[in-house]
């Protein structure tokens, strides 16, 4: 079985509709999440929605030298979150799955309900 097979069969395992939640299909979205899982890979991801950018531009987005983001593009990339294109001398950049950007909805959530829950605690307290 070739990686392509094998990448097929793990889709589908994900895509599966049960009501729980097997251990593979854990470890896959837990990938995900894991490409999504340092502020460079969030700036990237975020700057990808307004259009498809070079790595050039990339660069400007934090402190950090070419290698390093070329890393987390890879990184990126491996998880299926974004593809690229080369154009000449350049490689660009484009968000493949724009889904992901309700993940950082629900992250805006999740701090919204805590930073609620703890300002009533401090209030009751």
């Amino acid at each position: 079985m070739d990686e392509s097979q094998v990448y097929y069969i793990d889709l589908m395992c994900l895509c599966a509709y049960s009501s729980r939640m097997n251990y593979q299909q854990a470890t896959i979205r837990a990938d995900i999440l894991r490409a999504l899982a340092h502020p460079v890979r969030v700036l990237i991801v975020s700057t990808l929605t307004e259009h498809d950018q070079c790595v050039c531009k990339l660069n400007e987005l934090a402190d950090i030298d070419q290698s390093n983001i070329s890393r987390h593009l890879a990184i990126l990339k491996k998880a299926g979150i974004v593809s690229d294109r080369r154009e000449g001398m350049r490689v660009f950049y484009h968000l493949e799955t724009p889904c992901i950007l309700r993940a950082f909805e629900c992250a805006v959530e999740v701090v919204r309900v805590d930073a609620k829950r703890r300002n009533k605690a401090l209030k009751a307290g």
